[in-house]
């Protein structure tokens, strides 16, 4: 009865030490091989994170030609990534011996940094899937949603992640029910565990059936447009690299999430029994590998993006031989339009061209 009556007590001045050591969750006292294991792999990953998204939001930012729906979706799920690195450097450079020195306050910070930018990755990935179903249902080179209806979806996105990183901190806790405390986290509520994965298992859900109704779209047209267009073969490779794309974003997004939100799951339901503790260090590095992985998939794979990051890099590189004195500002400034010209008025044009070609294709496969 003691037990019971201590463990739904409401005393705030308990400490974090306190609510790991009641979950039996360990904090270093000293540095061991696992926990800077775990740090140097966590900074790498952080940095490439860091970097990867910065090129991807300066892309965006500086080709006018990706100011489009589709391309703000893409630079504001590079910022929720670039959001994330910094999150988890931030959580990182506060784990292993750091812990014991963090107060309660810092360490619902150090893990709602944490919980926002992971949701806002994943509510921007099915932003994205849902623009795109809607761009290849409709058949236009690019979505008719406007600017103003962009940016309050990109609004409702962070407002979304806010609350659900600052739910647990307002009152969402076991700082009054310590039964209830989460393994993983240990001033969490298992309930909330619960509840942040099984939201986030929806999500997945919905994406699955967005993607999976765009796939049957594509090749229920891909074979109608094979018997009426004499441009069978180019066809057929358009509907394979779409199906790629997609199976990679399925595959990637599976193998980067289900572990650590099963892990979440049997935490909130079976507690100590579930043995979570075991890798959810590691189940927290691999969801983190999904944000370093977006701009690869969705940036880099881009012909056009890739060419603007060429553009970009090849700018850098000459100011910084210019700042060396081994190039002329003169020599700079003729070099730079020729750049320029390769890389704005080429490409569109063999854009625009393929992108018209299919357009019409796939209204000649549906008329009757």
């Amino acid at each position: 009865m003691e037990s019971s009556g201590r463990g739904n007590a409401c005393d705030y001045s308990h400490n974090v030490t306190f609510f790991y050591d009641y979950v039996g969750k360990e904090i270093s006292r000293h540095w061991r091989v696992r926990d800077c294991v775990v740090v140097v792999l966590g900074l790498t990953i952080c940095l490439i994170m860091i970097l990867s998204n910065i090129m991807v939001m300066a892309a965006i930012l500086i080709n006018r030609r990706f100011h489009f729906p589709i391309y703000f979706l893409l630079a504001n799920m590079a910022a929720a990534d670039l959001f994330a690195g910094l999150a988890y450097t931030n959580l990182v450079l506060n784990t292993g011996p750091w812990t014991i020195r963090l107060s309660k306050q810092q360490w619902f910070i150090r893990n709602a940094l944490v919980d926002m930018s992971l949701t806002a990755s994943v509510a921007n990935l099915l932003a994205v899937a849902v623009e795109r179903h809607q761009t290849i249902i409709t058949m236009q080179l690019h979505s008719k949603m406007t600017k103003r209806r962009v940016v309050l979806l990109i609004v409702c996105i962070w407002a979304v992640s806010i609350i659900m990183g600052l739910v647990p901190s307002m009152g969402w806790n076991c700082e009054c029910q310590l039964s209830d405390c989460s393994i993983i986290a240990p001033l969490y509520s298992r309930r909330y565990m619960i509840f942040w994965a099984s939201l986030n298992l929806l999500t997945f859900s919905v994406m699955v059936a967005v993607y999976a109704r765009i796939y049957v779209y594509v090749r229920r047209k891909g074979k109608r447009m094979s018997q009426h267009s004499s441009h069978q073969l180019r066809h057929n490779e358009t509907v394979f690299n779409l199906m790629k794309t997609i199976s990679i974003v399925l595959g990637v997004f599976v193998i980067c999430w289900t572990p650590g939100l099963m892990t979440l799951l049997l935490d909130g339901i079976m507690g100590k029994d579930s043995h979570a503790l075991t890798y959810e260090k590691y189940c927290l590095i691999l969801a983190e590998c999904n944000s370093l992985v977006n701009p690869i998939i969705y940036s880099f794979r881009d012909e056009e993006m890739r060419r603007t990051f060429k553009c970009i890099l090849c700018c850098l590189c000459r100011r910084s031989s210019d700042h060396q004195g081994e190039q002329s500002p003169v020599e700079f400034n003729t070099l730079q339009p020729e750049v320029d010209n390769g890389c704005e008025v080429k490409s569109e044009k063999a854009n625009f061209t393929a992108l018209q070609l299919i357009k019409t294709e796939w209204r000649q496969a549906s008329s009757p």
